[in-house]
């Protein structure tokens, strides 16, 4: 099995580390007064240097490091935190992502033109480094009792340097800090037979003299503290002298043992005990079994394990449901009892399988705060967005398949739905605009809404349009559904210009193409004057769904399980009745049927007792009438092919235990279809 790229690992916790930065930007936005919030992006700054640094991405941590010194002037309260330091700041992290993806790629002047504009946020240069101590020897004696001194002592995990950790980069920062004295502790070396190259086994005692608080001391570990092993305690300040601050610039200038002889023994006394003080975290105190236990308990896995994973889940789906039909049709209670359990047993993986490919839809949602930012900045509309229901999880391929058309929803509320602040004000609204992600499970799928208190959508201009286009009739009567539908036809577009958000009219085209490969349906409604909103209902997860087996004529079918309703008997009788209407009576209300024998075209008699399965999405019930009902059965979804790309009527095939392929019917498109024939029905009545 292939072990992981270090590189790779970087790339992935840059990438997170990057959104926190981002997070705790937008934050900053609404509270430039935070110290927490200034604390935490000084935090992400510095730990994506330090890891860059040590990574080897050396254009990342030079990068970098002007943001983070900053934010270190922000937090010691020299400049103030402004919305034109964090939008500088914003900007700047999309250059550091580039950094992170693309190390030697050439990447013009966008730093320097980055860094001009971080320079005139902050509003002056970045404060100068500090004169050579033989400079300034009577001003350290003189600053000297302002000085704290700290022994610290560390050792790293043995595969820290496989890893990736640099522990020359850590004493480096230490030296930053101020007077430092380090000794390398190799007594913990084995003989050289048991020696692993790889291995790191040289613990560290520094002594350090600095104006730097405790935190300074932290944050040079901060990327490596869950795994090290660390102490830190504060000693008497000696008095500063010329000496020693001579030993301290020709100790900065070498470079820290590696492999060093072991140092003469100390006496017990000068020497403190090395326990973790009150500020080191409890956990240090852990036992190195129990701590490495925990350190386990979240473990990283590529994407692509999963899937192949779940292809192999989805092909165990398969052989059990051939094991179960060899067993329904012998008479080996041996063979029946074994079958059951290996149905439960693959059941049981399957239900942790797509637990484990669930994603709260969270990851998804955070990436819209930065993308409304940007646009109120641009149109300079006031802008409010609320997230609900972040919880909610979904299969991680439909979470990376609906980013696109998230962002055209989003850019299209803001662009067509919200007015400036002056005409929401004329209007009685508040000034500033709000835009609504939420989410929410129902049965097997998750409804994705984006909701806008704005304008409302204009329908006669709309049909206009639509008129104009060709893609109606001129005075086609139309339901008010199918009328905003139009809004997802290619090419659609009510802009009375293009801008930078909109006006081409090809965004929501793909929004439409994007949700009914997802095999969902969009569904929208609003209000003039008051809003709109776009619901977007996609199935939970795209590799194994729970289905109802039917039987039309000599084929079989599956249903998918969520969107049924409930199963009525329709006798021969109730089917000749109905011929020239095709409506049920359910609970005081028609619900209109369809018969998949003549859809199909199976050229086969009616049985004597067909079925009515009722599905709905929505709001919208349609009754398919089928031969019979077979039974539920656990689907794996395979894709159709090129051929039937365009064959609207399914969304999938999947295999049956005998070997056989059953089709999946795409609910959505037979809803519409139901209510088509509805209309037609009513209307020729």
């Amino acid at each position: 099995m292939s072990t992981l790229d270090p590189v790779a690992v970087f790339r992935t916790e840059a990438a997170e580390c990057l959104e926190a930065i981002e997070a705790g930007l937008l934050d900053l936005t609404h509270q430039l007064d935070n110290k927490d919030l200034v604390d935490a992006v000084f935090r992400g700054l510095h730990t994506l240097k330090g890891s860059g640094a040590m990574f080897g991405f050396e254009a990342l941590a030079a990068f970098t490091h002007h943001c983070e010194t900053a934010f270190d002037r922000v937090r010691k309260g020299e400049v103030a935190a402004t919305s034109e330091l964090v939008a500088a700041v914003l900007t700047a992290q999309d250059h550091m992502r580039a950094l992170v993806d693309q190390p030697d790629a050439d990447h013009g002047d966008t730093g320097h033109k980055l860094l001009a504009q971080l320079q005139a946020a902050v509003g002056g240069k970045e404060a100068a480094p500090a004169a050579a101590p033989a400079a300034v020897s009577a001003a350290v004696r003189d600053a000297a009792a302002k000085k704290n001194s700290w022994r610290i002592r560390f050792s790293l995990p043995a595969n820290s340097m496989a890893n990736g950790t640099n522990p020359l980069g850590l004493l480096d920062e230490l030296r930053d800090l101020g007077e430092c004295t380090v000794r390398a502790n190799s007594s913990a070396i084995p003989p050289l037979d048991a020696l692993a190259p790889t291995e790191l086994h040289i613990s560290w005692d520094v002594t350090l003299t600095s104006e730097q608080d405790r935190s300074a001391i932290d944050d040079v570990f901060i990327f490596v503290l869950d795994d090290m092993e660390l102490s830190v305690e504060e000693i008497e300040c000696p008095a500063a002298a010329p000496a020693a601050a001579a030993a301290s610039v020709e100790e900065k200038a070498m470079p820290a043992p590696v492999a060093a002889a072991s140092p003469p023994p100390v006496p017990p006394a000068a020497v403190p005990e090395f326990r973790p003080v009150e500020a080191v975290p409890a956990k240090r105190e852990v036992p190195a079994a129990v701590s490495q236990a925990k350190a386990a308990e979240n473990v990283r896995v590529p994407a692509e394990r999963l899937d192949e994973l779940m292809d192999r889940v989805g092909e165990l789906v398969i052989a059990q449901s051939r094991l179960s039909q060899l067993a329904s049709a012998s008479t080996d209670i041996a063979l029946r009892s074994v079958s059951e359990e290996i149905e439960r047993l693959s059941g049981e993986l399957r239900d942790t399988m797509m637990v484990l490919r669930m994603v709260p839809v969270a990851t998804l949602f955070s990436r819209f705060r930065r993308l409304v930012h940007d646009l109120a900045r641009e149109t300079g509309k006031v802008i409010e967005l609320v997230t609900e229901g972040e919880s909610t999880e979904v299969d991680k391929t439909v979470i990376e398949r609906l980013a696109d058309p998230l962002v055209h929803l989003v850019r299209n509320s803001i662009d067509h739905g919200l007015e400036t602040p002056a005409d929401r004000l004329a209007s009685g609204k508040t000034e500033a605009g709000t835009v609504t992600l939420s989410a929410r499970q129902a049965g097997g799928e998750v409804i994705i809404s984006i909701k806008d208190d704005g304008r409302g959508i204009n329908r006669e201009r709309v049909r206009a349009k639509a008129e104009s286009s060709g893609l109606i009739q001129p005075g086609q009567p139309l339901s008010d559904s199918e009328l905003l539908q139009l809004i997802f036809a290619p090419g659609f577009s009510t802009a009375a210009a293009i801008t930078n958000l909109s006006g081409r009219g090809v965004g929501m085209d793909v929004v439409k193409k994007t949700v009914e490969a997802l095999r969902g349906a969009i569904d929208i409604v609003s209000v003039p004057g008051q809003g709109s909103e776009v619901s977007l209902r996609i199935p939970l997860t795209l590799a194994i769904i729970d289905g109802l087996l039917v039987r039309v004529g000599s084929g079989r079918y599956v249903i998918p399980l969520s969107a049924v309703e409930e199963c009525l008997e329709l006798s021969l009788e109730e089917d000749l009745r109905s011929r020239g209407r095709s409506f049920i009576s359910l609970r005081d209300s028609l619900v209109p049927f369809l018969r998949l024998r003549d859809l199909f075209r199976t050229g086969t008699k009616p049985d004597v007792h067909q079925k009515v399965v009722v599905i709905s999405t929505g709001m919208e019930r349609v009754g398919l009438v089928v031969d019979q009902i077979i039974g539920d059965h656990q689907t794996v979804i395979k894709s159709m092919s090129k051929l039937h790309n365009n064959v609207a009527t399914f969304s999938g095939a999947t295999i049956l235990g005998d070997g056989s392929v059953a089709l999946i019917l795409d609910v959505g498109h037979l809803v519409v279809a139901g209510q088509q024939q509805e209309a037609q029905l009513r209307v020729a009545g």
